[in-house]
């Protein structure tokens, strides 16, 4: 069974020392994590990059949550996580952009599935702003001074409009 999304924020320490004292220690190849008995045990590299990372946030003045990526979001978490609005992402779910499960009449949604979703929606941007930038290469537009480019828009705009 998934984890519900009752992971607790943890919001970052008013004793900032200490947690640059960890930072210190995780800023090294190899830590050490000791037990109550005094028992040493090397902490895995992923537990370390992990550690890291959170210890980072909080530095930073962070809050953080962990959560297992098969952790199920009710619909305004998911749509809080995306920064959209809950009917919005209602109608992504409805459109099968986003899988989901149904549990009674309320959605859920698997944390790995929104992630996925929002990497997949970061590459989009990301090629269309290549395809934007390739495009305005290729028409000179890198060439013009900001008011040509505003006149060259201007055009472009009356020229939609006249269709």
């Amino acid at each position: 069974m998934a984890a519900t999304a009752s992971s607790p924020v943890t919001l970052p320490p008013k004793d900032v020392e200490a947690v640059d004292e960890v930072a210190r220690v995780l800023s090294t190849p190899v830590a050490k994590l000791v037990g109550p008995d005094g028992v040493a045990v090397e902490l895995p590299v992923e537990v370390h990059e992990l550690l890291s990372h959170v210890v980072d946030a909080l530095r930073h003045g962070q809050a953080i949550t962990v959560a297992p990526v098969s952790m199920r979001l009710t619909t305004s978490q998911a749509a809080e996580m995306l920064g959209l609005s809950r009917p919005t992402l209602v109608r992504l779910l409805e459109e099968h952009e986003i899988p989901f499960e149904r549990t009674s009449r309320h959605r859920r949604v698997r944390l790995d599935d929104l992630l996925a979703y929002r990497e997949r929606r970061r590459v989009e941007r990301r090629s269309a702003l290549d395809e934007m930038t390739r495009q305005a290469v290729a028409d000179g537009l890198y060439d013009d001074s900001g008011a040509d480019y505003a006149e060259a828009l201007k055009g472009a705009r009356k020229s939609g409009d006249s269709r």
